[in-house]
């Protein structure tokens, strides 16, 4: 194990290695850690800094803490909070097996209900939120950046904060992930009529289609998803 690099503050450092080898099975599910000690003189730290860390972990729902005894390792995808899915994305050299599929299956149930909120509450800043769609330069990079906007503005404008938290927990790779998405242009042209049925609806108040257009969307997007990973190999990878 690498010892502590400069730049990088103590904990945080202790933090990041112990995820990494959560993720690539250093440490798996019901394993224990190495004692207090040991893992501090392994890691370059202070004993101090290494319980700050572990407390941080344990916080999360990566590790169990049992005064006295060794701490384990949870099953992170049983145990784990929002923070772990922000955690898979930043330190997991790869991510798992169909991850991108099941946020997205995600998002096919949650999308419509914020969208439908936010048509209900706001319909006005719904419109000008997707007044400039029609503008967007034809390329992966502008759709990734304009639907990363109109999905988090969209989950604002719906008045429950909590769509929000849930969106914020894979914002440091939707982008990267939505310009593999968009490189097709059917993907493209897919969220392009999305977005002209959407304002249709909000234009004319229509709530419900406004829910029935984006849960269609949502599991049309699964479905092209699938097409892209499967030509681009390893899914999410780049």
């Amino acid at each position: 194990m690498e010892r502590l690099p400069r730049l990088i503050k103590p904990a945080l450092y202790v933090e990041e290695t112990l995820v990494k080898g959560f993720l690539n099975g250093t440490y798996p599910p019901g394993t224990v850690l190495p004692s207090e000690r040991d893992l501090a003189v392994m890691l370059g730290v202070t004993r101090p800094t290494l319980r700050e860390a572990l407390q941080r972990l344990a916080r999360d729902g990566w590790i169990t803490i049992h005064h006295g005894k060794q701490t384990q390792v949870n099953d992170f995808w049983r145990c784990g909070g929002l923070r772990v899915l922000s955690s898979i994305v930043r330190y997991g050299e790869s991510l798992p097996p169909d991850f991108v599929r099941q946020l997205l299956e995600v998002r096919e149930v949650l999308a419509p209900a914020y969208t439908r909120a936010a048509v209900e509450r706001e319909p006005g800043q719904v419109e000008s939120l997707l007044a400039d769609y029609a503008g967007l330069p034809d390329t992966p990079e502008a759709f990734a950046s304009f639907d990363w906007k109109v999905q988090h503005r969209l989950t604002e404008l719906s008045g429950n904060p909590i769509y929000s938290l849930i969106l914020n927990g894979f914002a440091d790779f939707y982008e990267r992930i939505a310009r593999i998405y968009f490189d097709p242009v059917e993907a493209r042209d897919a969220s392009r009529a999305y977005y002209a049925a959407l304002l249709k609806a909000t234009t004319e108040r229509d709530w419900r289609a406004a829910e029935e257009t984006t849960r269609k969307t949502m599991r049309l997007s699964v479905e092209l998803w699938k097409k892209v990973s499967s030509g681009k190999g390893k899914e999410g990878s780049e």
